[in-house]
């Protein structure tokens, strides 16, 4: 069931090193915001699909009782260590069955590990599946018609290691409905330098098809655009649009 993804296990333990978990401040609470907006009820319950290493749950614990699920176990690990308080569960967003139900499920960013249109459909029916009555359903996506191409740069240093990431997102015209990310890290410790590689496709899917999807699903679902938050690390003239898809379960 794990994955086998190098950078969210092997090399999980740059993943503080390379942004400060107190970025997350601000676009974590845009979505807390909105689901609390959104809410028929105030939420006092979270599902956290992708939860990763836990840096978004910094915040989202303030405010709601997570549960976090993720598939790489050098993440749910890392999580762990830091939220003794928060509950993780090692499971896949698209066959995940843990038979109750929360006012609010959370899917920021891992989203895009859903490779195929199945693959979406399957975990927006798990997500639907695990609210309750009047729950808030918040989904953070790219769509094909605003992504582009780009190339990021991250750095970070403890310990005496320093490590580089740089990481490329690029839409490869002969695999539709993905893009692809390749990440190289670059890790230095005294006279040494490791380099790894990683090298993920992704899910990239049109407007069209967001909506057909939650369609299926029974969820009406607003569009709330979210832009900036990895402009720090952005080559060049690069842009990263986002969209947060939000809706309450009827």
């Amino acid at each position: 069931m794990a994955s086998t993804w190098l950078a969210y296990n092997d090399l999980a333990w740059t993943e503080d090193w390379l942004a400060d978990p107190a970025e997350y401040e601000h676009e974590v609470m845009v979505y807390v915001d909105l689901i609390k907006r959104t809410a028929a009820k105030p939420p006092s319950t979270l599902l956290h699909l992708g939860s990763g290493a836990g840096g978004q749950d910094v915040i989202f614990k303030r405010h709601f009782t997570v549960t976090g699920v993720d598939l790489s176990l050098g993440m749910l690990n890392k999580a762990r260590n830091v939220h003794s308080d928060i509950e993780y569960i090692e499971g896949d967003m698209r066959t995940l069955r843990l038979n109750r139900q929360f006012d609010a499920v959370a899917i920021p960013d891992s989203i895009d590990y859903m490779a195929s249109q199945e693959d979406l459909q399957q975990a927006i029916q798990t997500a639907v599946m695990h609210l309750k009555t009047g729950g808030v359903l918040l989904v953070v996506a790219k769509t094909k018609e605003i992504f582009q191409n780009n190339n990021f740069a991250y750095t970070g240093e403890k310990n005496g290691i320093h490590v580089t990431l740089l990481e490329n997102n690029y839409i490869n015209p002969f695999r539709p409905n993905t893009y692809e990310a390749t990440f190289v890290y670059l890790i230095r410790q005294q006279r040494d330098l490791a380099i790894r590689t990683d090298h993920q496709v992704l899910g990239l899917f049109s407007q069209a098809m967001w909506d057909e999807v939650f369609k299926k699903a029974g969820i009406n679902m607003q569009k709330v655009k979210l832009d900036g938050i990895y402009d720090s690390y952005l080559l060049n003239d690069g842009e990263y649009p986002l969209l947060i898809f939000v809706g309450q379960k009827s």
